[in-house]
């Protein structure tokens, strides 16, 4: 199958790439594993879409298609399809239930991308390929180096099953969105000291300490992000399974610590839960740049930045244990508002191949604040302007003139110059 970009991986930074190579006139497929498009956005189950980005992003428009309102938790049921009619109706072929499984180089240059589904195998052919697996697969597959971990012990953050519940009172106003969201229950308790409480005498899992409950579009549901499993590997397929086991067997100690602790609760059920484990934190391919932590504090902008006045919280949930990594139960420090260069999006090895979304070059704890979806969304739409540029200027990723990817996006109202 020849195209002009393939793009492997359709969560939030796949969908970005897509629609911009698209809209930008480029024969564009969109390869995904599972049997609908979204990712973490919708077979996670993970919302508020988190971060913030500059004005004039793709995350504002897919934003505005999913929720009710910006910063509300979306429908991931209507979200599946407004997204799938996201784009369809932009031009993109959208391959389901595919798997990349190899990729032929030509010296850096990527020339073939292999897959294989229920349908048997299909090779990709492109000028330019973009990984927004999450996980570095694409890359990996390209020979292209890459960290995981923290320094030190090589530990990830932990992976999550996000949740529905209902059946909440609807006079009972209770939200729990971060460590420091303190909350009076009316009767002389507070909230998360409760569920530290809870998580000290075996009431709570060991390595839950906060229940976050976040307010849907329905007074009486909420979304619930508590299940947590340390020292996963999220590439095994072993500890995928023995993460899935636990978590879902967690999701029910939560069930009954709600009932029978929070007025209002006694009634709640679930609605639905996440077809898919949350993961945070894999693989970080290596690319021409690195962001680190200094960077994003700072708010460092860059000659070559593609991604302008991101901001999110160095939000590390703790790889050995309960809570922060750093600070257990205190809301994590938020960087200065940084931008993202291109040249951090360009693995090592590779001169046609993109990366966009949680597997751009960063160390650790810079990943921890830009791997949420408003960001990866607006990397993403970048990915898919820079490959625009590259096809049009016949160039590589270290060769092509950035200020034109810039100018690229900002004539679709991206305001990088803010």
């Amino acid at each position: 199958m020849k195209y002009d970009v393939v793009i492997a991986g359709a969560g939030p930074a796949g969908i970005g790439a897509a629609l911009e190579a698209a809209r930008s006139g480029l024969k564009t497929a969109l390869i995904e594993r599972y049997g609908c498009v979204g990712g973490n956005l919708t077979q996670g189950y993970v919302g508020p879409l988190l971060g913030r980005v500059c004005e004039g992003t793709v995350a504002d428009e897919i934003e505005d298609a999913i929720c009710a309102k910006r910063g509300s938790v979306p429908d991931f049921e209507n979200a599946k399809i407004a997204l799938t009619d996201l784009l369809d109706k932009a031009g993109v072929d959208v391959y389901l239930q595919t798997s990349v499984i190899g990729a032929d180089k030509s010296g850096e240059k990527l020339d073939v991308v292999h897959t294989a589904g229920k349908f048997g195998n299909i090779s990709f052919s492109a000028e330019v390929f973009i990984d927004a697996t999450g996980d570095g697969d694409l890359a990996v597959q390209c020979g292209c180096p890459y960290e995981m971990g923290r320094e030190g012990d090589g530990l990830v953050q932990p992976v999550t099953l996000m949740f529905v519940i209902e059946g909440v009172d609807p006079d009972q106003p209770l939200l729990c969105r971060h460590e420091e969201d303190y909350t009076d229950l009316g009767d002389g308790r507070e909230y998360l000291d409760l569920c530290h409480k809870a998580c000290r005498t075996g009431e709570l899992p060991e390595n839950v300490n906060i229940v976050r409950l976040y307010a849907t579009d329905v007074k009486t549901e909420r979304m619930v992000n508590a299940t947590q499993e340390n020292r996963i590997d999220p590439l095994n397929p072993a500890d995928v399974f023995k993460a899935e086991a636990s978590l879902r067997r967690q999701i029910g100690k939560i069930m009954d610590f709600l009932k029978n602790n929070i007025p209002g609760f006694s009634d709640i059920r679930i609605k639905g839960s996440a077809s898919t484990l949350g993961v945070r934190e894999s693989r970080r391919v290596l690319g021409r740049y690195q962001l680190t932590e200094e960077d994003l504090m700072e708010g460092r902008t860059y000659s070559d930045s593609v991604v302008h006045k991101a901001k999110f919280c160095l939000d590390i949930h703790n790889p050995s244990g309960a809570g922060q990594s750093v600070h257990a139960e205190k809301r994590p420090a938020t960087p200065k508002p940084y931008d993202i260069p291109f040249s951090a999006m360009c693995p090592i090895g590779c001169s046609n191949l993109i990366t966009a979304g949680r597997c751009i070059s960063g160390a650790h704890v810079a990943h921890s604040s830009y791997r949420v979806m408003r960001i990866c969304m607006a990397m993403g739409q970048a990915a898919g302007a820079a490959a625009a540029v590259m096809l049009k200027t016949e160039t590589a990723t270290d060769t092509v003139d950035v200020n034109l990817i810039r100018r690229h996006l900002m004539d679709r109202g991206v305001k990088l110059d803010d």
